[in-house]
């Protein structure tokens, strides 16, 4: 079994030696930009150790993967544009370095050359894949459009908000661990565990994002924090700290969640010392460590031997104690 260092290593040769570039230049530019940053390729490598687990030859995966990817980018792409987010992994974000209008054209051409690229490699279960690759495009966008109506919506609970993290973020991880497992003919049971193993892996892993938009370093973190504050975004955070907050804090987050979104230190400010009286940021890290142990619990119903899941179960144990 390869190491997620070794994966990711072939994952990173397979996309330098896959062309991104045409004409218009200023529409292809872009995608040669952002598809040269790296990023953690999480996805890719998920789907890539996901196959070799079940006995797959990830070579056979490796256009579903990169599909994956793809895909993965091009959501980034156009969340930028609606989040008016300027810098995404250190780096101006595409619709930043060059404007709206560019960054929507290559991201439409990213979602299709996704498909491309599942479609290239035909075999049994190109089908399959490409059949889950529109589900769970569909299933981001339905997650994103819940995220803009949280932004104005009043009384949001936190288990809407659960389901729309794991409409946004999740279904992608589960979704690369099931392409991996069709590309390798798991079998059906297999398939579902490791979906589950993904999803709820995919939702403790939105959360620690949301505690580093709260808390993290721009330079460590990839992009500025406190984009979430700026946006009045209804987090798991804001939500856990309305719930438990006295009648006057109450009225001050509602208040400082109701000004006109853009960045304000003094707001950060005085939202961040809220969540620090309720002490929300550890009441969070303690639903993430549920979710992780949760996802653990689908890689032990699977038929596979415990030692062929070492690399898989080391990869999600250091996605859970990453940094960044």
């Amino acid at each position: 079994m390869k190491t997620a260092e070794e994966i990711q290593k072939k994952i990173s040769e397979y996309i330098g030696s896959t062309s991104f570039s045409g004409t218009p230049k200023e529409l292809y530019d872009p995608i040669v930009y952002i598809m040269s940053q790296g990023g953690k390729r999480l996805r890719p490598t998920l789907c890539l150790m996901a196959c070799e687990l079940f006995g797959g030859d990830i070579d056979n995966c490796l256009p579903s993967a990169l599909a994956a990817e793809v895909f993965h980018n091009f959501t980034l792409v156009h969340d930028d544009i609606m989040d008016q987010a300027p810098i995404r992994r250190g780096k101006e974000t595409v619709y930043k370095k060059w404007n709206s209008n560019i960054a929507i054209l290559a991201g439409d051409v990213m979602q299709t050359k996704a498909l491309e690229l599942a479609l290239s490699h035909r075999a049994r279960h190109t089908y399959d894949v490409v059949t889950e690759l529109c589900k769970v495009a569909r299933e981001v966008c339905e997650g994103q459009q819940y995220d803009l109506n949280f932004e104005t919506q009043d009384n949001v609970s936190i288990a809407e908000y659960i389901e729309m993290i794991r409409l946004k973020t999740a279904v992608l991880l589960g979704s690369v661990l099931k392409i991996g497992g069709l590309v390798a003919g798991a079998s059906e049971e297999d398939i579902k565990n490791i979906y589950d193993f993904g999803i709820n892996l995919g939702i403790a892993f939105q959360l620690q994002d949301d505690i580093f938009d709260c808390y993290g370093d721009a330079k460590t973190f990839g992009k500025m924090p406190g984009g979430d504050i700026a946006d009045n975004k209804k987090t798991y955070l804001y939500l856990k700290a309305l719930e438990l907050s006295d009648d006057d804090d109450k009225k001050k987050l509602l208040s400082l969640f109701s000004m006109k979104p853009g960045r304000d230190d003094d707001k950060m400010r005085k939202v961040l010392d809220i969540y620090g009286k309720y002490e929300v940021k550890k009441l969070v890290t303690d639903v993430m460590r549920t979710y992780y142990d949760k996802s653990l619990t689908y890689l032990d119903k699977l038929s596979v031997p415990m030692e062929r899941q070492t690399a898989l179960r080391d990869y999600a144990e250091a996605l859970y104690f990453r940094e960044k």
